[in-house]
């Protein structure tokens, strides 16, 4: 796919969309922000709910492409998700079909499969493991996923949905050097994903280089991804502080860790 250069970035106020508003302009991208709340510094954004069909509509006019970031971002009761994360999810593929929009990238999560135990050899998990969600907050990354997968089988909607592991600027448990996706990393992802050869439906996780990395990168790395962090960096001193975790800590053992053992 040739670059987009108009792209429709949604959740634009939250962490990841923060990140993503600094520092995608440098990869050449002009951005048009959506959220529920005001975006600071960006007077021009669309303050609007993923269930206002018209300021989705009018948000979606003459972009080339869509970061789809906005939801709530871990568990809540079912009624909330529903609403947030599957009706919005629905409501916004939904206009970029009208609008003819040809690209998503899709913030799903490594929740989507978070039941699933992790190897007990050590090796990284692929893509095509079962999905398996560990919350409502997981199920509904389940859902966005398949919709996805609809919306390129009827529609001809391109999108990559990226399982995201652990966002921030550094690792702060022992977990998160298996899991952690460094700022810098996330966007050179999200430009992979916005420009990289698809086909239909992609899934890939979303993690920088770690040496103890959990799942595998093949499906994000043939999108053009070249991760260059390392969550080893940090190890000595989290482990020297937090220590070692054991197999059978939720934290280790699942891939969700402890959304595994959340309640709404």
């Amino acid at each position: 796919m040739n670059q987009p250069r108009e792209v429709l970035l949604t959740g634009a106020a939250g962490r990841i969309g923060t990140c993503l508003r600094e520092s995608l302009p440098a990869y050449g991208y002009r951005l048009r922000c959506f959220d529920r709340l005001p975006v600071p510094g960006e007077p021009d954004a669309i303050v609007a709910d993923l269930q206002d069909a018209a300021a989705l509509a009018a948000a979606m006019d003459g972009v080339d492409a869509v970061v789809h970031l906005a939801g709530i971002p871990g568990e809540a009761p079912f009624g909330d998700i529903l609403a947030a994360n599957i009706e919005g999810t629905y409501r916004l593929y939904d206009a970029a079909r009208a609008a003819g929009v040809p690209r998503i990238v899709h913030a799903s999560s490594n929740h989507a499969v978070g039941f699933t135990e992790r190897p007990a050899d050590g090796s990284t998990v692929r893509v095509d493991t079962p999905q398996r969600p560990d919350t409502y907050y997981g199920l509904s990354k389940c859902f966005g996923e398949n919709l996805a997968s609809l919306y390129a089988d009827r529609h001809g909607i391109e999108t990559v949905s990226l399982r995201i592991g652990s966002f921030a600027p550094r690792p702060r448990s022992v977990r998160m050097l298996g899991t952690w996706l460094s700022p810098a990393d996330c966007t050179r992802l999200v430009h992979a994903a916005l420009t990289g050869p698809v086909a239909g439906h992609t899934v890939a996780y979303g993690i920088s280089a770690n040496t103890r990395a959990w799942w595998d990168l093949t499906s994000a790395r043939a999108l053009g991804y070249r991760p260059l962090d390392d969550a080893e960096l940090f190890a000595a001193d989290l482990i020297a502080e937090l220590g070692e975790l054991t197999a059978e800590d939720p934290e280790f053992r699942y891939l969700g860790g402890r959304f595994t053992q959340a309640r709404p």
